[in-house]
């Protein structure tokens, strides 16, 4: 029997209304073409909001000496050598304009004493490059790109939840939804679709992402017969709360260590000295002294040049560093390290930092400019994602783009922070006008019946499973395991059992029972999400047993050494074919010229400055 649906026709679609959604939408939506976004949640509720601290762009208010080739040196190294250097040619050089654009747009960023956009440090920066609004950048950016979007003609479908992408042959030509509120189907034909769904951390039990975060974009383009890669990189962002439990994993931005903060352990030790001997050699006490005043040097607008404190190293060896420090038993009393900010006083935190003081004074009644934060590593981004054509960001399937979070090949191996907000606004433009170029030359395709019943077959399958498991229980163990096998520090043997045990959760999902209505049905919602959650863990594990190494994002104790620091390695690419997901590796494109004599020229100028400071940067 046939289910009724109601049909849409636009020229581009796009899935996601986060920072890269709304760019994309609104670059489509100038260029021409017919636009909607279809976002699975609410405006405003896009995980962009987490990204507290800043926006990377080389725009040279805190420093002169910044540009361009600096910040694509900087990307290049903190992605471990394996991100896509045509991309992070583009994000490098296109980045400035972007911001800049928002600001023309309404978007409120901190100034300087000279009245420019303000700039903070970050780990893996070379100069302060992040504007920032406080630490809410990242709902700046999606305030100002919704409004801007207001103007645009925009249609916007909220909390529809797309499970079915349409094709024709090889390309794609839709897609079909169902709403969260009634259940209803709805099936729209488009020329061009835009994945721009965000990211895969709700698969581990300890994260940042709220309750959207399941690999939706991911795994669309997996089963429409995308290809993906990185997918064994994930990001731990070193600084989630931990206490009291109901909060746990929530970000305490980096913004905190950019504006000074000391990550000390439960003995008091400001330990990420230990993880660095070869770069803060000497005195610690000196070297303290000195980084504090380097913090304070950038936040008052003066220029400086001695070296970073330790604590803004890239994500990854912070992460490893806490979890470090809690297994050697110097953790703080609910598993993590202090984070303490409170030297800088109350004024100063209340106008650089007044989310982090709200947050923790209202969720774990701490306040932060008089005592010190508890925080620990917490899942925060995926490095991986659906492969891109660089100039385009069009999948390996014609007509589906992908952009933001959901597209991969910017970060490679390791994502430096502020980067992406950058990636949203510089590859969501991409995405837009390219999307809605190719949609200018197309007819718009029918919408196939037999596709839609079947994919609304599928989603009504649960209900058939009467008397069957409670999905919440499998999606809790799941995310459980995730965080247990397949979390910072991995192993062969545990990564295996982690494919084992995702085939039973499979099969256990296969018979879940949300109950009997679509109405209001957060347990159908859950059971649906269930089948693309298993998907993509085993596709991230499957790529993290493959690579037998470390590197950025991906540790594994078994081998603990990266193959290679610069060329020679390999991409792991992962694709689906006739329900079975398969893995082969790739090797790295060897950079074009003229950009490996940038990196080169920008390693130059470093070691210069190191020198001239007496080896204090």
């Amino acid at each position: 029997m046939s289910e009724d649906y109601k049909k849409y026709e636009y020229d581009v679609i796009v899935i996601g209304a986060g920072g890269a959604g709304l760019r994309a939408a609104i670059e489509a939506a100038r260029s021409g073409a017919k636009t909607a976004i279809i976002t699975k949640s609410l405006l405003g509720k896009a995980h962009t909001v987490m990204a507290e601290g800043g926006c990377a762009a080389a725009l040279q208010n805190a420093d002169p000496r910044d540009g361009w080739k600096v910040h694509f040196h900087d990307t290049m190294k903190g992605s471990k050598w394996l991100a896509n250097w045509q991309m992070a040619e583009y994000h490098a050089k296109e980045a400035p304009d972007r911001v800049r654009e928002l600001e023309q747009w309404g978007a409120v960023f901190d100034r300087t004493p000279k009245n420019l956009i303000n700039q903070r440090n970050f780990g893996g920066h070379t100069f302060p490059r992040l504007a920032h609004v406080g630490d809410a950048t990242g709902l700046e950016l999606i305030r100002t790109l919704q409004e801007r979007g207001i103007h645009e003609g925009i249609d916007i479908f909220m909390e529809y939840t797309v499970r079915h992408l349409l094709k024709e042959g090889d390309r794609v030509t839709g897609c079909v939804a169902y709403t969260r509120v009634d259940g209803d189907f709805h099936a729209f034909s488009a020329k061009s679709v835009v994945l721009a769904t965000g990211g895969i951390t709700r698969c581990w039990s300890v994260c940042s992402g709220s309750w959207e975060y399941t690999g939706d974009g991911h795994a669309l383009a997996l089963w429409a017969g995308a290809e993906l890669r990185d997918m064994e990189f994930i990001q731990f962002h070193p600084t989630g709360m931990v206490w009291p439990p109901s909060v746990r994993g929530i970000l305490v931005t980096e913004g905190v260590r950019g504006e000074g903060g000391r990550l000390t352990n439960s003995e008091g030790e400001r330990f990420m000295f230990d993880y660095v001997p070869e770069m803060f050699a000497g005195d610690h006490a000196e070297t303290i002294e000195e980084s504090d005043q380097w913090v304070e040097e950038v936040v008052s607008g003066k220029i400086a040049t001695v070296r970073r404190p330790p604590e803004l190293l890239t994500r990854d060896v912070v992460s490893k560093a806490i979890n470090s420090e809690v297994k050697a038993g110097r953790g703080s009393p609910h598993g993590g390290a202090f984070l303490d900010i409170s030297h800088r006083g109350e004024e100063a935190i209340l106008k650089k930092l007044p989310s982090m003081h709200h947050q923790f004074k209202e969720l774990a009644g701490v306040d932060i400019s008089k005592e010190p934060m508890e925080v620990g590593p917490t899942a925060h981004y995926v490095m991986g994602g659906v492969l891109v054509d660089a100039e385009t960001q069009e999948t390996t399937v014609k007509g589906l783009y992908a952009c933001g979070e959901a597209a991969s090949g910017l970060h490679g191996a390791n994502r430096l922070g502020g980067n992406s907000l950058s990636d949203l606004i510089v590859f969501g433009k991409r995405a837009g006008e390219f999307s809605a170029a190719r949609a200018k030359n197309l007819a718009q395709p029918t919408i196939d019946d037999s596709q839609v019943q079947e994919a609304i077959r599928i989603m009504l399958e649960p209900f058939n499973h009467e008397g069957g498991e409670n999905p919440g229980l499998i999606y809790d163990e799941m995310r459980d395991m995730m965080q247990a096998k397949v979390g910072i520090i991995r192993t062969e043997s545990e990564l295996s059992e982690a494919l084992d045990d995702l085939k039973e959760f499979e099969k256990r999902r296969k018979i879940c029972y949300p109950g009997s209505s679509r109405k209001y049905n957060s347990g159908w919602h859950q059971a649906l999400d269930l089948k693309n959650m298993v998907d993509i863990s085993y596709v991230a594990t499957l790529a993290a047993i493959t690579r037998e190494e470390s590197r950025g994002g991906h540790t594994r104790d078994d081998f603990p050494v990266p193959e290679d620091e610069y060329w020679g390695k390999t991409l792991n690419i992962i694709w689906m074919e006739d329900g079975e997901i398969k893995i082969r590796q790739e090797p790295v494109e060897e950079m074009r010229e003229d950009l490996a004599k940038v990196i080169k020229e920008v390693k130059e100028i470093i070691a210069e400055r190191a020198a001239e400071a007496g080896g204090e940067d």
